[in-house]
């Protein structure tokens, strides 16, 4: 059992190490090997192997002779390649591996190939891959991303709408309720109420008449949500969860929602806003940012300014005037309307952004952060008045 478990160990630090190792380790069993092939044709790409003096290509070569004598490209295929390690590795290693596959190394046949596509995990960076490179794909291939758009936006979706279902659907007070719902199911009045029924032989507690509480209702005025989603190539992230969000708010009964898409032209996409997957399909990412224009366009939709609120979803890299842009948004701050500015939206942010063109809008009145899509659901919640 010692042996084996050890065995194992130097397996592992095979793995981890590399070739080179196997004088001290030992070689590879059978599974361990091809999972070896699986990493090698992966990363064998990396320069930086070169610059370090590691040898490339460890699992190519055979038994006898040296192993990785040339730089050449391993025999297997992309679909090989994506069969072997949903066969090999747990679901967190296959997503970092697909995920250095598209972003890191940038295997186009990844995103080419309908095969390929076909068996890719959907995942947000391979979201993010697509709506880079939609403009080259062929209707074939555009109709295999699809589904991976499809499946990505859906549990996005399922995920912040708990968060607005949340937010907008009332808070719990301390007053009972004669309404049985379960998701105001009061444990601890429930205990109190039913405590002359304890059970000691059984040790528990007969409930018989459970306790629930009320909510207090929401009343919502009518609000204007304009959501700017500056479009250039570093915002991809953001424009996803722009339009999960977008989606998501409005169908919410008083708030009427735009979202509109720019670089230095702006596209107004509200007809679509009820579906992210067309909306995210004709997006055009990349080009230039003139967030002057787009903010210009959005006061021209505002129909009450004090009961509106401008979201701009920017990296704040003006391409266009900057003085125009911060007149504007001074403008609309002095109108009443409401003006966030959002630096970030993906679920991990990570801001890179202009520093002093988001100081100078926050000091003409607009509110400038980093926030998830979560966040920015909670601010609109409370600029409702909820």
């Amino acid at each position: 059992m010692a042996d084996t478990h050890n065995g194992a160990d130097l397996e592992r630090w095979r793995l981890i190490l590399g070739p080179a190792a196997e004088s001290c380790t030992g070689g590879l069993g059978e599974q361990n090997a091809e999972r070896d092939a699986a990493l090698d044709w992966l990363y064998s790409r990396d320069d930086d192997l070169a610059r370090r003096g590691v040898r490339r290509g460890g699992s190519r070569g055979d038994n006898n002779g040296p192993r990785g004598a040339d730089d050449s490209p391993s025999q297997l295929t992309t679909v090989d390649w994506l069969d072997g390690i949903h066969r090999l590795f747990p679901k967190e290693t296959i997503e970092r591996l697909e995920r250095d596959a598209v972003e890191r190394y940038e295997i186009h046949d990844v995103l080419t190939d309908p095969d390929v596509l076909a068996r890719i995990e959907p995942s947000p960076s391979l979201l993010k891959a697509v709506l880079r490179t939609k403009h080259l794909m062929n209707p074939q291939v555009l109709n295999a991303a699809r589904r991976i758009v499809e499946e990505v936006v859906e549990r996005l979706v399922e995920k912040l709408q708990v968060q607005v279902r949340t937010v907008f659907t009332g808070s719990r007070t301390r007053k009972p309720s004669w309404h049985r719902r379960s998701r105001d199911f009061d444990l601890k009045r429930t205990l109190r109420a039913n405590l002359k029924h304890y059970q000691p032989d059984e040790r528990r507690v007969a409930i018989e008449r459970p306790q629930f509480h009320s909510r207090t209702s929401k009343r919502l005025e009518q609000w204007q949500l304009v959501l700017l989603v500056d479009q250039s190539g570093s915002m991809t992230g953001s424009v996803i969860h722009s339009a999960v969000t977008a989606a998501c708010l409005h169908a919410l009964p008083g708030l009427k929602t735009h979202l509109i898409a720019f670089d230095t032209a702006v596209v107004d996409m509200t007809s679509d806003v009820d579906d992210p997957v067309e909306l995210l399909m004709k997006v055009q990412l990349g080009g230039g940012t003139d967030i002057a224009r787009a903010v210009e366009y959005g006061a021209g939709l505002i129909e009450n300014p004090r009961r509106s609120i401008v979201a701009l979803i920017s990296d704040f890299y003006e391409g266009g005037s900057e003085a125009r842009l911060v007149h504007l948004v001074k403008q609309l701050s002095d109108q009443g309307t409401q003006v966030l500015g959002l630096a970030a939206l993906d679920e991990d942010a990570n801001p890179v952004y202009d520093h002093d063109m988001a100081a100078r809008l926050a000091k003409v009145g607009a509110h400038v952060g980093a926030m998830t899509p979560s966040h920015l659901v909670e601010f609109v919640a409370e600029r409702l008045g909820t």
